[in-house]
Formats: C-alpha cells, structure tokens, sequence
C-alpha cells in the first residue's frame, strides 16, 4: 500500500513539474513564434492569393524550422491565419492595392 501511494505522488509531482517546464520554455520561445507565426501568414497570403495557388503547397515556401505553424484559409474574408495551436497566431488579409497585409492586434 505505501509503494503504489509513494509512486502516486512520485506521480504527480513529475507530472507538475514536467507542466511547469512546458509553461517555462513556452513562456522564453513565444516572442520567437510570434515572429514566425506574423512571417507566415503574410508568406500564406501571397502564395494564395498573389500566387493563386492552393493553400496545401504553400508551406513549401517556408524556411526551415518553421513546421510547427499551421496555415488556414478564409476565402471570404481574402485572409490566411497562421498559427502555433494554443500558442499565438496571425493573420494577412490580401487587398489588391497593398497585397498581403497583417490584421492589426
């Protein structure tokens, strides 16, 4: 009875430590995804709508590093949002006069 109490806590406190490192080392790279997340959407705007290409090949056009990040397409609003989930995202809406354009925050 005492080892499976022990190994409950032993447990638990992994587990609570290993959250409170996820928490950290997301805290430290969000400026770094929030950089990314800006860069791809604006890169997923113009390979949609500029280059009128699917959605699917524009990650292609990505630099290296950059697989986390997700694109999806709004078609009615002319927009692309790029995102790390639950995390932080981004989105360009295209206008014909200026091209891809961020949404301000």
């Amino acid at each position: 009875m005492k080892a499976s109490r022990a190994l409950g806590i032993g447990s638990a406190v992994a587990l609570l430590a290993a959250v409170g490192g996820a928490a950290v080392y997301a805290d430290r790279v969000r400026p770094q995804l929030e950089l990314g997340v800006g860069y791809a959407a604006r890169v997923g705007c113009a390979c949609r709508y500029i280059g009128h290409r699917p959605i699917e090949s524009c990650h292609a056009d990505f630099e290296p590093g950059m697989e986390p990040i997700r694109l999806a397409d709004d078609p009615a609003r002319r927009a692309v949002t790029a995102s790390v989930p639950l995390l932080t995202s981004r989105t360009a809406r295209f206008d014909p006069l200026l091209g891809c354009q961020p949404d301000p925050r």
